[in-house]
């Protein structure tokens, strides 16, 4: 990347070196706009920066994914161009921490990402928490610092991209630790680290290779169907989430699709309390059934899985050695995870890998992937 970072943009000068993590939801999904609880944890997949600072106006921006430069001018506004590109999510950063008191002068950056694009591991989180670190210079001094972070990318995320997801993503990735997971109260960001320790399993991603892109999804019109639910069921008893709703409340909504909906959040938000308790107690067998569960429940209830997710962990679970699956993220195409014998996995990924091409005709791919840390420079070379 440094042989690339001056091809691009010359020789010279101190190049310093940042890395953002993707993430995976354990368990827990459509959970942290509902104000539940949320299991994630960050991946040593993710998306590095290397980055040179100067004195002038500009912030120069190149992928190595893509052949186009981006500069954003410090003296102009700074706006979504509604391309739906990379570099809006790097260009929002910028101004809502310009918005926010914080001046900066210019920047050369280069970003390489080793994230599957659109498959649901928040590689648009992973950018945005990294491009803050970039732009303050220097990872997080302490959690709070991180909170502070990842608030911000989800603002940038509402109100410049227009994508109204919670906080979970930029959370994890701002938050994560090496083999833990992250308990979060999605609506007050109460938090504790969990180890995440698999002993003779691996957690497998999945790649449908259908991606999808949220602002042009169902996910917004999920949303609204469940703070529909959580107005229905207000006018009897006065909840601040959908989360903190009973099973009998949610059987007297009315409304079929929003009883579904409403259902889901509650059994899910339950799903990843007993989950914790399941992990500390190293119970796998029992936590691969939640897994399990909580795909039945996205695709039943919540409606967000589609044909590819379906066919992939059906095809998982029908494979020796898989103790349970589920999709993972938003749905709606991406990825789903699966808990495998350790020393099956090559044979998992085979059978699994022959037997979803077979059903939905597009090749997955598969990714054996450790809990890391979250963002963090990394000392120069």
């Amino acid at each position: 990347m440094r042989e690339l970072f001056a091809g691009v943009f010359g020789p010279g000068g101190t190049v310093r070196h940042f890395m953002s993590p993707g993430r995976v939801n354990i368990i827990g999904e459509h959970l942290d706009y509902n104000g539940g609880y949320v299991f994630p944890a960050a991946l040593s997949l993710g998306i590095q920066a290397l980055v040179r600072y100067h004195d002038g106006p500009q912030i120069k921006m190149r992928s190595t994914a893509y052949p186009d430069e981006r500069i954003i001018n410090l003296e102009n506004p700074i706006v979504n161009d509604g391309s739906g590109g990379w570099w809006n999510y790097p260009a929002g950063v910028i101004r809502h921490l310009t918005d926010s008191g914080h001046g900066f002068t210019g920047a050369d950056i280069l970003f390489d990402s080793s994230l599957p694009e659109g498959a649901g591991l928040s590689s648009s989180a992973a950018i945005e928490v990294l491009t803050a670190c970039v732009m303050l210079r220097g990872e997080p001094a302490d959690d709070g610092e991180r909170i502070r972070i990842a608030v911000l990318c989800k603002n940038v995320e509402n109100r410049f991209i227009g994508v109204q997801c919670g906080i979970m993503d930029q959370f994890a990735v701002a938050m994560g630790k090496k083999d833990h997971a992250i308990l979060l109260k999605s609506d007050t960001l109460a938090y504790s680290r969990v180890p995440f320790n698999l002993n003779d399993h691996s957690l497998v991603i999945m790649n449908t290779n259908k991606p999808r892109k949220l602002s042009g999804s169902k996910y917004n019109e999920r949303r609204a169907e469940c703070d529909r639910a959580l107005a229905e069921i207000s006018k009897r008893r006065p909840i601040g989430s959908l989360a903190e709703a009973t099973m009998p409340e949610i059987e007297e909504l009315a409304d079929d699709i929003l009883r579904r909906r409403a259902r889901h959040v509650v059994s899910e938000n339950s799903r990843v309390l007993a989950s914790v308790d399941l992990l500390k107690k190293n119970d796998l067998p029992s936590f691969g059934m939640l897994m399990t569960e909580s795909h039945r429940s996205l695709r039943d209830d919540y409606d967000v899985t589609g044909f590819e997710l379906d066919a992939l962990v059906s095809a998982s679970m029908d494979t020796d050695g898989c103790i349970g699956a589920r999709m993972t993220g938003a749905g709606f195409g991406g990825c789903a995870i699966a808990l495998v014998k350790s020393d099956k996995t090559d044979k998992f990924i085979e059978s699994a890998g022959a037997a979803y091409k077979k059903t939905s005709g597009i090749a997955a791919d598969f990714y054996i992937t450790d809990v890391a840390d979250g963002v963090r420079e990394i000392p120069g070379q």
